[in-house]
Order: structure tokens, then sequence, then C-alpha cells
């Protein structure tokens, strides 16, 4: 498998996953000129945007070790531009979570980071 196709299935498991705890996923690989956010969801009253990274080994450090300072920049440029173009409110409260895979067990991190 390519790592599109990888990457794909662990977004895929991820959000069967999420859905499971109560997570209504609205979007999935939305993407824009600031970058790509894996999945985009709504629990209870937040709006979650979702970074899902895999390791099959820790050879290159542990899933969240991969979300690091560039990409969570990334990743919150991308937010805000999804919410400018959804007409949101920049009071919307917003999450950022990562569903961490290290061989093929799932792992949410809640507020994995902040704007």
């Amino acid at each position: 498998m390519n790592k599109r196709a990888v990457g794909t299935r662990y977004e895929d498991l991820a959000a069967a996953y999420l859905k499971k705890l109560g997570y209504r996923i609205l979007c999935h690989n939305y993407r824009c000129k600031a970058g790509e956010i894996d999945l985009v969801a709504s629990q209870e009253s937040y709006l979650v945007f979702i970074e899902v990274k895999y390791r099959s080994d820790e050879s290159n450090g542990s899933a969240t070790e991969a979300v690091d300072a560039k990409k969570q920049k990334r990743i919150i440029r991308a937010a805000r531009w999804y919410l400018m173009e959804r007409h949101l409110s920049e009071e919307t409260p917003v999450r950022f979570d990562v569903v961490a895979f290290d061989g093929e067990e799932a792992r949410v991190i809640k507020d994995a980071f902040w704007t």
C-alpha cells in the first residue's frame, strides 16, 4: 500500500472510532490553500479539527510526536480558513484533537494543542 492509501485507511478507522465516542463527522480531508485537516467533527458544543497520525513502529518516533509545532500551525491556519468559508464566528468553540495510531491501537488526545 502506498502512503496515501495507508493514510486513508487510518483516517477511516479513526472516523469510525470517533463516531463510537460520540463525535459527528462533518468532513473528511478538508483542503484549502492554508493546508489540510484530516477530519472535522462536532462533539458536544465543540467544532473539532482532528489530525490522524499512524506509525507502524517507533523507529521514526511516535504518532503523537509527528504533530509538531510546524504541523500544528498549518492545521490552525486551515481551521481558520474552514471557519471563514462557512461564515462561522471566530467565537465558535473549537478544539484540536489528535487520533494517534501506534500500530493498530487508536488513542484520542483531546485538546492536543491550542491556538
